[in-house]
């Protein structure tokens, strides 16, 4: 009885070990269970019960050959780059078969479908409307719409290059090209001189401003500073003027003070210099000089000085003649 359970235990071992493989990470394993192909996730599978499908990319390029309005024969190499779509395994067992080949296959009927894109699309055109540009937009808008059915991921998509099978109509289109190109650098040159002729308008505007601003700065400050000479030269005339009504005032006391007392003319520095030559010459002749503060003294004082002089050569007249 062990030996029997041995046996068996080796057997099955065996057949693990024959049946069974280990996952790979770059690998798919399908499985059909109730007529639904469904993704097996386990690191081990029985081979035999499994397809595995790789996950790597698939490219390839293609050369086709198209036909613009006209007849006039056209040449377009395409680079194309697919992998499995993991949303849409059901699609491409359908289109690929339950082999390992499934991916290649459905890569080989998108192949065929971007042959009939092309064509139908170059077939609406005149041989210079056409472009690898617009080839290239219409074409991804169209692939984008089917390579689901297929079960396919589009990884990129090129135009690698579109010319003419005629080498004259070729050359015809690269001089016209050429043309264009030339065109186009002739009309950014135009632009970039234009933009570096308003830079520098711009820029004079901007110098221009800045020295208009400091002119009225200075123009500012020189106001502001004969401003202040103005008034430091309005405050001198009135401190002056201030003083000239203060020594006005200041006669005019005198006068009142000398009008109402006429003998304190006696004090007066001049009349003492005039008493002093009148005594020491016989008909002598004083002149007394009166200072211009004096003369402002006005008129009235003039007059009251004069009847003082009179008066006192008078008095000294006859004791002049006594002495002789």
């Amino acid at each position: 009885m062990w030996i029997t359970i041995g046996i068996l235990a080796i057997v099955l071992v065996v057949l693990f070990f024959f049946e069974y493989r280990l996952r790979k990470p770059d690998q798919l394993i399908l499985f059909e269970s109730h007529g639904k192909i469904i993704l097996r996730k386990s690191r081990f599978y029985p081979r035999h019960f499994s397809l595995t499908l790789q996950k790597t990319t698939y490219s390839t390029q293609m050369n086709i050959e198209a036909s613009a309005k006209g007849n006039l024969d056209i040449k377009v190499r395409l680079a194309v780059t697919v992998a499995a779509a993991l949303n849409h395994i059901p699609e491409l067992i359908r289109v690929g078969g339950w082999n390992s080949n499934a991916v290649a296959k459905a890569e080989k009927e998108l192949e065929t479908i971007i042959h009939g894109i092309v064509k139908e699309y170059a077939e609406r055109y005149e041989i210079e409307e056409l472009s690898s540009s617009k080839i290239y937009d219409y074409l991804l808008q169209k692939v984008n719409a089917t390579i689901q059915k297929l079960g396919l991921d589009l990884i990129s998509l090129t135009v690698q290059s579109f010319e003419a099978l005629d080498s004259k109509i070729a050359d015809a289109m690269r001089q016209q090209e050429s043309a264009r190109i030339m065109e186009q650098t002739e009309k950014l040159n135009q632009q970039a001189r234009i933009h570096a002729t308003k830079a520098k308008l711009k820029a004079d505007e901007e110098i221009a401003l800045l020295e208009n601003n400091l002119e009225l700065k200075k123009y500012d400050l020189k106001r502001s500073e004969m401003e202040k000479e103005s008034s430091l030269a309005q405050k001198r005339i009135e401190d002056e003027l201030s003083r000239k009504r203060m020594r006005l005032e200041l006669d005019k006391e005198e006068l009142n003070m000398l009008k109402n007392s006429p003998e304190l003319l006696m004090l007066t520095p001049q009349a003492a210099r005039l008493a002093e030559a009148s005594q020491s010459l016989k008909n002598a002749k004083t002149i007394v000089t009166l200072s211009p503060n004096d003369l402002s003294r006005g008129s009235e004082l003039i007059g009251m000085f004069q009847q003082f002089l009179q008066a006192a050569v008078n008095t000294a007249n006859p004791k002049i003649e006594e002495k002789q």
